[in-house]
């Protein structure tokens, strides 16, 4: 990108993710042209409500190169649309940073992004503390994430196949192993600790405990880790999306923020 002052962004994803990203920055003086990438069905319905940006179908009716793009759409999205628009030497900001769990996808986007010489940039989402993870990464011994969420929050996930979740009157584990695991099973719900373990000590080894708690009203997420730096305590209650309840509404600022650094001459 040759003009950091402003560029052209394409958004993959108009759920209650990506609505949230695009209303965070829909009056960035950064961004000149929007384009949202969404299912045919819903083209129509998105377009009539949206004047400064244009709604496409398919990667095939760009009118023009992005600068940047931005993932909202899952995991699926991240494993077939990325890496194509990447070999085109466009850098990415991914929100379902679970998919790299799969390490046939992982490939699959380092070689699209050398191919390119574009950056895939995975964000913090709803967690604090993973640039200290990350850079005490060397030397750390041990690494737990532990996600709690309101009943409501694992609807649609294997947890429901394990309890009554509008039934439960305690905290319920519904969970427990390593974050590989972890986004396998609950792709929607564990991208926060494939975070943690792509910062710190990796998937394999990286601890998760996942719960169900019916007396919580926000997504919480902890993580404890510890090495030759010292140890690391941090703990995030985060309020979900009103449209998503396996969402933090922090996680889209999170993509937001990384945006305006894109396009920023001083990153924060």
């Amino acid at each position: 990108m040759t003009d950091r002052t402003m560029g052209n962004v394409l958004l993959i994803g108009f759920g209650a993710m990506g609505r949230s990203v695009f209303n965070a920055l829909r009056d960035s003086r950064e961004i000149g042209t929007w384009w949202i990438l969404e299912r045919a069905h819903r083209r129509a319905e998105i377009q009539a409500r949206l004047v400064n940006a244009q709604v496409i179908g398919s990667l095939g009716e760009l009118t023009a190169q992005p600068d940047l793009v931005i993932e909202c759409a899952g995991h699926e999205a991240l494993a077939v649309l990325v890496p194509q628009l990447l070999e085109r030497g466009i850098p990415a900001i991914v929100a379902s940073a679970g998919a790299l769990a799969d390490e046939r996808v992982a490939e699959r986007l380092e070689n699209a992004a050398r191919r390119g010489r574009a950056h895939l940039t995975l964000v913090p989402g709803a967690l604090a503390g993973i640039d200290a993870l990350a850079a005490a990464r060397a030397g750390l011994h041990n690494v737990t994430y532990i996600g709690r969420k309101p009943p409501i929050g694992w609807l649609g996930t294997p947890a429901e196949q394990m309890v009554d979740l509008r039934a439960l009157d305690e905290s319920t584990q519904i969970f427990a192993g390593s974050a590989r695991e972890a986004a396998r099973l609950y792709p929607r719900n564990a991208n926060v600790a494939a975070i943690v373990a792509l910062a710190g000590i990796g998937l394999d080894e990286t601890k998760v405990a996942l719960h169900a708690d019916p007396t919580v009203t926000r997504n919480t997420h902890e993580v404890h880790a510890a090495g030759a730096f010292g140890e690391l305590r941090v703990q995030v209650s985060a309020t979900p999306l009103p449209e998503n309840a396996k969402t933090s509404a922090l996680a889209a600022l999170s993509v937001a923020r990384a945006v305006r650094n894109t396009f920023s001459w001083c990153v924060l």
